[in-house]
């Protein structure tokens, strides 16, 4: 009998613009699901400016682009960071679907013995509008905007939502570097209010959480840790650490699936659904 594996909840992480911590989130976020006793990974698809091996403090000598090229095997590039812990390193993202053909789908099935027991993959993605990092967002499961108390910011975001919600209906975010819990409630509530009045009024936007700004967050991105680990008592811990819970109580873990619908052979499987 063929084993069942786990279903995979893909989680795209993505901002209207750089600079506003969505790696930062992505890669502590992570390690707070992976304590939690989840099989995580986190897929680096940051088109160009893939660098979460930097931020986990690993080294990454080879990436997917090296799978996808035929000249290693998935194992081969999969970096433990720790228990219950991977990253997948990514590369450019026009390189990555130049090389992403069919044929390639079942090379990835053969190599992901092993990983195919992922609960939750953080896809790290590039920011901005452009047509690779769509094909991401519209393969995830949810899709979560990060985005800073900052015109510029906002603006950005509400243009990445609006792409993005050509496609789909449901879309979380994340306030990031915020002064207060009142301040990302009412960043929130004016884009929603612009959103549903002029992208679509059934779009359902949902505030997943906030951090507050502090300076351990950057002290930790120098020293290429995790504020998380480093700052385990403080404020945008702890404000994490109830985003990771919401994200959690989403999560069935009892699914059971074919195991082409879960790991990264379930991620490309989608994304090849998309040609």
């Amino acid at each position: 009998m063929t084993p069942r594996a786990k279903k995979t909840r893909f989680i795209a992480v993505t901002s209207g613009k750089g600079g506003v911590g969505k790696s930062t989130i992505s890669s502590n976020l992570a390690l707070l699901l992976s304590l939690s006793g989840l099989k995580v990974a986190v897929f680096d698809a940051d088109i160009g400016l893939a660098n979460l091996d930097v931020m986990f403090n690993v080294s990454a000598p080879r990436n997917i682009l090296h799978v996808l090229k035929g000249e290693a095997r998935l194992d081969e590039i999969v970096v433990p960071v720790r228990d219950n812990l991977l990253l997948i390193p990514g590369e450019s993202g026009e390189e990555i679907f130049r090389y992403a053909q069919p044929g390639m789908f079942e090379r990835l099935m053969r190599d992901t013995v092993g990983l195919d027991d992922i609960d939750v993959m953080l896809i790290d993605t590039g920011a901005g509008i452009g047509e690779q990092t769509q094909r991401f967002l519209q393969s995830a499961d949810d899709v979560i905007v990060v985005t800073v108390p900052d015109p510029a910011a906002i603006t950005d975001a509400y243009a990445t939502i609006k792409v993005t919600a050509r496609r789909r209906k449901t879309i979380k975010m994340i306030l990031n570097q915020v002064h207060s819990a009142k301040e990302a409630r009412n960043i929130f509530a004016k884009i929603e209010q612009v959103a549903k009045l002029h992208i679509a009024p059934d779009l359902r936007l949902e505030l997943l959480g906030e951090l507050t700004r502090d300076e351990k967050v950057a002290y930790a991105v120098k020293r290429r840790s995790s504020f998380v680990r480093d700052f385990p008592r403080s404020r945008p811990t702890k404000e994490l650490q109830i985003i990771a819970q919401n994200i959690m109580a989403e999560i069935d873990r009892s699914v059971r699936v074919n195991p082409n619908e879960s790991g990264i052979a379930g991620l490309f499987k989608r994304l090849m659904e998309q040609f």
